[in-house]
């Protein structure tokens, strides 16, 4: 179907993640030349009808433009204004860009993102939480807060959100206060499309996950622009201005725009900000692709520096020593009650029997009170994100086992830190992830612990036939390179993690691509956020000789750049709702 307006589109959709079709609309290049696009998307509650006149404004015949509506808006499925969380809404992003390079033939690298609103922070969100090899990337006053006026309205909104379940809202947002674009307001009035609820779980995620891109944006290297509307009534600048001093990016670019409502790109005279765009985006596709190599990121850089301040203990009998003593006294108390605290305490917190505890996920301690201690222990945040973690895990196992299978290879697997391997065992023996029985598995690991365990468990799970059980070291590149038979998956879970050192997380990932043949595929994990640093710093204590765990932070965009360099291509990735692990499945490229 083709538009009757001046640069002529077609109508589309595509499968998201989880077999959604979502609209989109495409405008082809009207000029030959390279391959290259921008994608377009528009703000909350609106759809891509709404952002249709920047194909023409933008003034870019040479790049193919597209828009989409997002879940929930315009003419793409779902209940109007909600998705199954914030989250959803990236992914669904990261999946319409894979779809843009299968469909259409054009890579991240040659596609630039234009977002406005709610639909810059998926983008922002996106960029930080996936890294993908993008361009060049334009956030017109991006939601980062939303004005809601109403006193204790977000703490109020979580509290009925906790007792109700999800439920909507309507917004307060008149158009008038949106442009000054008098033709833009009566077509927001009168268009059918608009959706004014969006759910409380959308909404709160969109709080919950900006405020963690804006403290952490530093990992964005994307080449990035910001636009700032003056006189905007629907969003806060300050997160604004702190997204964009934090950047990670050595070319970046802020403009305010005096006078402009939170409508950007749809203001009256909106010609000098469309101007902006057009000269930024073209002036990144005049250079050659390129953004900061990080692989040294742990001798300099942000996360270094984390990482030496929560090394550094607080001064001595100071409000801050007195409260972590505090807090490890706390904790050796709960121990007394709490079998998953004492087990954190006696074998580290970081070790493999902790983990294989938190995944069977069962309260267990002395009395009604030791077993309420270890619920709310096994319930913290970052113990939901590695349960999370291996449901993920499970499912891009059984991707990559799929693939094997499709490419008529044999399905070899192979874990170099295993811990007690029941979330490998349970992928790789068809009681988890959908992707059958291998045909063989090697578990790997360090610990004589957890050696014996995992052995005891393949007994259990009946895998003899298949399953072995070795003790090896995870960074010895020689010894990865020389397993028979050769792996055609390779799976590395919460052990990088663990390890500041880039020169042997590489030196790991080479003995994989040594022993890996081109086309097998690689399952990893990565931990770009966590919420609870300090706390794990100043009062849980590592397997590694009881010492303090101290974790460096890898963004995702490190992690990736180490698994390519050892010649490996992300295919895809997963990131729970919090941000704080991913699970990635790469695979092995020609030596």
């Amino acid at each position: 179907m083709k538009s009757q307006d001046f640069r002529a589109h077609e109508e589309r959709a595509f499968t998201t993640f989880d077999d959604t079709q979502l609209f989109y609309r495409h405008w082809p290049a009207t000029q030959d030349g390279a391959r290259r696009a921008i994608v377009l998307l528009h703000r909350g509650h609106e759809h891509s009808g709404r952002v249709m006149h920047l194909a023409d404004e933008l003034g870019l015949p040479g790049h193919e433009i597209f828009a989409w509506d997002a879940r929930g808006n315009g003419r793409s499925p779902g209940t109007r204004g909600d998705a199954p969380g914030f989250e959803a809404l990236v992914r669904d992003l990261d999946t319409f860009i894979r779809h843009i390079g299968e469909e259409h033939g054009i890579a991240a690298e040659n596609i630039a993102v234009v977002a406005q609103s709610v639909g810059a922070v998926v983008a922002a969100t996106w960029v930080h939480d996936y890294a993908p090899r993008l361009r060049a990337l334009v956030l017109a006053s991006p939601a980062f807060k939303v004005k809601l006026y109403v006193p204790f309205a977000r703490p109020g909104l979580r509290l009925m959100h906790k007792l109700r379940g999800n439920f909507f809202v309507n917004s307060y947002v008149k158009p008038q206060w949106l442009t000054h674009d008098a033709g833009r307001v009566a077509s927001y009035a009168a268009d059918p499309l608009i959706t004014r609820p969006i759910s409380v779980r959308v909404l709160l995620g969109l709080y919950d996950t900006a405020e963690r891109i804006v403290a952490d944006s530093q990992a964005i290297t994307v080449p990035t622009q910001l636009l700032v509307s003056g006189a905007d009534f629907v969003v806060h600048r300050g997160p604004q201005d702190r997204f964009y001093e934090g950047l990670g990016s050595p070319i970046k670019e802020r403009h305010l725009l005096p006078g402009f409502f939170h409508d950007t790109l749809g203001e009256r005279d909106r010609a000098p900000a469309i101007a902006k765009i057009r000269s930024f985006i073209e002036a990144r596709f005049a250079e050659a692709w390129s953004r900061p190599d990080l692989r040294d990121a742990h001798r300099r850089g942000p996360t270094f520096e984390e990482s030496e301040r929560l090394a550094w203990p607080p001064e001595r009998w100071s409000l801050a020593d007195l409260r972590w003593r505090f807090t490890r006294a706390s904790l050796r108390f709960g121990g007394t009650l709490s079998e998953g605290v004492k087990l954190g305490l006696d074998t580290g917190f970081d070790s493999g029997s902790t983990l294989d505890y938190v995944y069977r996920n069962q309260a267990r301690g002395r009395t009604f009170l030791g077993r309420m201690i270890d619920r709310n222990y096994i319930d913290a945040i970052g113990w939901r994100g590695i349960r999370v973690r291996r449901e993920h895990l499970h499912a891009l196992i059984g991707e990559a086992m799929r693939r094997l299978r499709v490419d008529g290879q044999a399905v070899h697997a192979m874990d170099i830190a295993a811990g007690h391997g029941r979330y490998a065992l349970e992928a790789l023996t068809g009681s988890a992830g959908g992707g059958g029985r291998a045909d063989s598995i090697l578990l790997r690991d360090y610990s004589d612990i957890n050696v014996a365990q995992g052995r005891a468990l393949i007994a259990q799970l009946g895998a003899q036939d298949i399953a072995r059980f070795e003790q090896a070291d995870a960074f010895d590149r020689a010894s990865l390179a020389g397993v028979s038979p050769r792996p055609t998956l390779a799976i590395v879970s919460g052990l990088y993690e663990l390890f500041p050192d880039n020169d042997a997380v590489f030196r790991s990932l080479q003995g994989i691509a040594d022993a890996v043949p081109p086309g097998g595929y690689l399952a990893y994990t990565g931990q770009p956020w966590h919420p609870q640093l300090e706390f794990i710093a100043r009062a849980l204590t590592s397997h590694r000789g009881g010492a303090s765990w101290v974790m460096r932070r890898r963004t995702q965009q490190e992690m990736d750049e180490l698994v390519r360099a050892a010649g490996f291509e992300k295919v895809d990735q997963r990131i729970d709702p919090w941000g704080i692990f991913t699970v990635s499945l790469a695979r092995r490229v020609g030596a």
